[in-house]
């Protein structure tokens, strides 16, 4: 690429005949010169802005893909501590569900028991009542006798 510095140590040969006016073409080049210089310095410029907005740009796209590893990650780990917790509370309900079983089941054998046990004792005071029953009756007899005599 031609820089300012190249146009304006350009020299050109100088012909006898026909020749171009040396002062035009100087002041041409001067003004060249500068107008291209002014060119040449916002491309040098806009050249280092776009290598550090690209620079920035890679960093950006890398802080992206970190975080879209770990938005995956975090997606990944809140999912296996969802089914860890889905296990555990399964395990938790079916420990609870055969518990209760077995404590209905001890319950139910308890009141057959106590069942059993009230019908015992209402026959044992059916046997005591129809015992005092007949006690009384031969009392009474024994009374009765005993008033007639």
């Amino acid at each position: 690429m031609i820089t300012p510095l190249d146009i304006e140590n350009k020299k050109f040969s100088k012909r006898a005949i026909n020749g171009y006016n040396t002062e035009e073409v100087d002041d041409f080049l001067d003004e060249l010169t500068i107008a291209y210089e002014k060119i040449y310095k916002e491309a040098s410029d806009s050249k280092q802005t776009i290598e550090g907005l690209n620079a920035e740009l890679e960093k950006y796209k890398s802080m992206e893909a970190t975080l879209q590893n770990t938005l995956v990650m975090a997606q990944t780990t809140a999912e296996d501590v969802k089914n860890v917790a889905k296990q555990q509370a399964d395990v938790i309900i079916s420990e609870a569900q055969a518990a209760a079983k077995e404590e209905a089941s001890k319950l139910d054998s308890e009141i057959k028991l106590k069942q059993k046990e009230l019908e015992d004792l209402q026959k044992q005071f059916d046997i005591y009542k129809a015992k005092m029953e007949s006690l009384l009756i031969s009392q009474l007899e024994l009374l009765k006798d005993s008033l007639k005599n």
